[in-house]
């Protein structure tokens, strides 16, 4: 069975939305670093300050997910596409508006709510628009977004904030989404908005329970907390962006404190690993697929590789911490930012398999929830053993047992797909599966 012409049409446009709604989605995030030494002056704030205001974004983030997840489910992805990325640039575009500490707290929060429902509506247009054997690569292709984005924030960011001020650049970047808020909903299309012949409709469900397409609802999204999948999932991806956000909120300062680079050359060298992080994430989504063709059941197909990247993930972060050599270091982080975003990838590709269909956005954003709680704790527990210890070195290799920790809860939690009916009760039946 393959795809029609329409399908593998329609497939390509969603990934080329996602990618660049990602893609803007990690640029906006990014605006408040690059104009981090600007906005303190102007507006007089403190480190301490600029620290809460910082993680504002990442909290608000992590909380909204829980409620994204289902609205996704719910009403689709088109619309609840178009509805976050206008939220989230109304945002951004209040941020370059802001005259005082508590208004630019205000601005970051609706960003972070604007942008929870991006990736799980990323996962929901992978279960909807691909095949079972198709959804690793696809998920591989939208998630490389995110280090993609990363890789551009810098320069394109640099270049506006130069040229016309930082309030500009927020309003820009702001402006840019909206356009592209108003093409998403112009452009893309539900499976149950476009007229679907049953060939590619059998294509599309083939390995999907019965009733695939019914809406979600607010006790079948409770009942998923009563699975441990679901807490192998929270956990696995607690450890995947806790590393993720260990390197890209310090690396800049890990490498002009420990390593003593220049601010020219930080900025040349600290891309460098984002760009592996790129590879990272399509490769592992086409991993999960190579994988599944080769007859490995799709729940295992996604584990070794996200275990397998995060074990081996922490095993070069902490020969980063270690090393005397900056050459040596930088080739760590680089392989340790290529794994993370294989495991990333392979997480988001678990969220459609292991989910009943009518819940893989409400699943993917609750494994997004705990990753954001480990995003969002990563720069303050970095920062507090760097003020007392006076180094990295032991804030990498907690990152890593860290990694270790949720590789291990991961193997050990996650074992069958959820059941789209449990008349047993979730979790009796989990364990009796289990004996």
């Amino acid at each position: 069975m393959a795809a029609t012409p329409r399908v593998r049409r329609i497939q390509t446009i969603s990934l080329a939305l996602l990618v660049t709604a990602g893609v803007v989605n990690y640029v906006d995030r990014a605006t408040l670093a690059v104009a981090n030494p600007l906005i303190r002056e102007d507006l007089g704030l403190s480190i301490p300050e600029m620290g809460l205001l910082l993680s504002a974004f990442l909290w608000a983030y992590a909380f909204a997910q829980l409620p994204a997840g289902v609205l996704a489910d719910r009403f689709g992805p088109r619309l609840t596409l178009t509805l976050g990325l206008t939220c989230w640039s109304f945002g951004q575009m209040l941020g370059g508006a802001v005259t005082s500490f508590w208004q630019f707290v205000s601005a970051r929060i609706v960003l972070g709510i604007g942008e929870a429902p991006h990736f799980p509506t990323c996962a929901r247009v992978s279960r909807d628009w691909f095949n079972i054997r198709q959804r690793g690569t696809a998920t591989g292709i939208w998630n490389c977004a995110s280090s993609l984005g990363t890789f551009l924030a810098l320069p394109l960011l640099t270049f506006l904030m130069v040229s016309f001020g930082w309030r500009a650049m927020f309003v820009i970047m702001g402006a840019v989404g909206l356009v592209l808020a108003a093409i998403v909903y112009g452009v893309f299309r539900n499976p149950r908005e476009t007229d679907l012949t049953p060939g590619e409709r059998a294509f599309l469900e083939e390995g999907d329970a019965p009733n695939a397409s019914r809406p979600v609802t607010w006790s079948a999204w409770r009942r998923l907390f009563g699975f441990r999948t679901s807490w192998g999932m929270i956990v696995g991806y607690f450890g995947c962006i806790y590393m993720t956000w260990l390197y890209t909120a310090w690396l800049p300062s890990y490498l002009e404190i420990e390593r003593h680079f220049t601010l020219q050359k930080t900025g040349l060298v600290g891309s460098i690993p984002f760009a592996f992080g790129v590879l990272g994430g399509i490769l592992g989504g086409r991993v999960v697929d190579m994988l599944v063709r080769r007859g490995v059941d799709p729940i295992r197909s996604r584990k070794i590789p996200m275990v397998g990247s995060l074990v081996a993930t922490a095993a070069c972060t902490v020969v980063a911490a270690l090393t005397p050599s900056d050459t040596l270091a930088i080739a760590c982080i680089s392989a340790s930012l290529f794994l993370v975003y294989v495991s990333s990838s392979s997480a988001w590709a678990m969220a459609s398999v292991a989910a009943p269909a009518s819940c893989t956005a409400s699943l993917g954003a609750m494994q997004n929830f705990g990753g954001y709680i480990g995003g969002a704790l990563a720069p303050t527990v970095t920062g507090f053993i760097v003020g007392g210890t006076g180094h990295f070195s032991m804030a990498f290799i907690t990152g890593a047992v860290i990694a270790l920790v949720a590789a291990l809860g991961y193997w050990t939690l996650i074992r069958d797909p959820i059941a789209d009916e449990a008349p047993e009760g979730p979790v009796v039946g989990q364990l009796r599966a289990a004996r």
